[in-house]
């Protein structure tokens, strides 16, 4: 009886930790409450199959308690009490790093939003690919205008011209007034149209620049207050403030689940300026309703979802898992010796 005690507080503290998780407006003597319950009903079933095998034994109806106990055993432990405990076990082992990689994530998504970075690094794109575009047409025009065979500026140089002045945003590019065809005459052309085109492309460049698209000025104070609060957040677990593992101070108000939450959505809002790292975080940050990765942790559902996913791939699930098993089967095993029937 004493192992049985031992054994089974161990698997109801883990099972009423995962049920306080998922349901945290219970109290928490509710989820105890509940959780012993459904143990005792769930080692009673086992019990039930122990003595309908025990041929030793007088059992009336022997095949319908063998059913009824495994019917018992598979909604009150394979459906609640496993399932729960393997929850409790995995989220305690891995909740520190989740927490710390998804508020790290979410802040750099924060910080391109208040930085522009997003923005800023496509009109720099931009910026390069004029003016790589505007040196290929250079050398085409420096190569028409020394060309030996026809020397100077004629009508191609004028085509190329033309090309410079749609991509440069301008109405028309002049041709110079200089004249002549020697080798040095060429060569001070050439000079003459590259600082003339650098000017038109620079001025360009300073457009694309200042035309960058940015968040409003209440989106932006938004942004900043959220990124505030998160980092607050990292703060308080660093130094013990925010327990982890209470989930009051998960799932609570103002809790970490609800500062991710107003990150989450607040990127959703500002999508336009983020430069996502990854197909998957676009989609969980600009979901209809985003679910952090942390909320997804506290739910005993979405853990076990996301493993037969393989989302969990070399974290350790499967041994917790075997350990569950272990537990709840030792205490079963201790249960069924305490109250095995005899014969008579």
């Amino acid at each position: 009886m004493l192992a049985f005690v031992a054994f089974a507080a161990v698997s109801c503290w883990a099972t009423s930790e995962s049920l306080h998780l998922l349901l945290s407006s219970w109290p928490t003597i509710m989820c105890w409450i509940v959780t012993i319950g459904f143990f005792i009903i769930a080692s009673l079933g086992t019990k039930m199959i122990v003595d309908s095998l025990n041929q030793n034994i007088y059992l009336e109806k022997r095949g319908l308690r063998l059913i009824g106990g495994i019917i018992v055993v598979l909604i009150f432990w394979l459906i609640c009490s496993m399932p729960t405990n393997t929850h409790t076990f995995f989220y305690r082992t891995v909740i520190n790093d989740k927490v710390t990689t998804d508020v790290s994530t979410t802040r750099g998504y924060l910080g391109q939003i208040k930085n522009n970075t997003n923005n800023k690094t496509q009109a720099t794109v931009k910026v390069n690919e004029l003016k790589n575009s505007v040196d290929v047409l250079l050398g085409e025009l420096e190569a028409e205008i020394k060309n030996e065979a026809n020397p100077g500026f004629g009508p191609k140089s004028k085509e190329i011209l033309r090309k410079l002045a749609a991509l440069l945003g301008v109405d028309k590019i002049e041709p110079l007034t200089f004249k002549g065809t020697s080798k040095q005459d060429r060569e001070k052309l050439c000079d003459a149209y590259r600082t003339k085109i650098y000017i038109l492309a620079d001025s360009k460049a300073t457009n694309i620049m200042a035309n960058i698209l940015t968040p409003n000025a209440d989106n932006l104070k938004e942004v900043k207050t959220v990124d505030k609060n998160l980092a607050l957040v990292k703060k308080y677990i660093g130094n013990g403030t925010i327990d982890l593992n209470n989930p009051e101070d998960m799932t609570g108000d103002n809790g970490v689940c609800d500062k991710l939450n107003e990150g989450y959505n607040t990127i959703k809002k500002n999508r336009d300026f983020v430069n996502f790292s990854s197909k998957s975080d676009e989609a969980n940050y600009t979901a209809d309703n985003p679910v952090t990765k942390v909320k997804r942790m506290i739910s005993v559902f979405d853990v076990w979802e996301d493993f037969l996913k393989g989302e969990f791939a070399g974290h350790g699930f499967a041994f917790w898992i075997i350990i569950s098993i272990l537990v709840d089967i030792a205490a079963f095993i201790f249960f069924d010796l305490a109250f095995r029937k005899r014969e008579d």
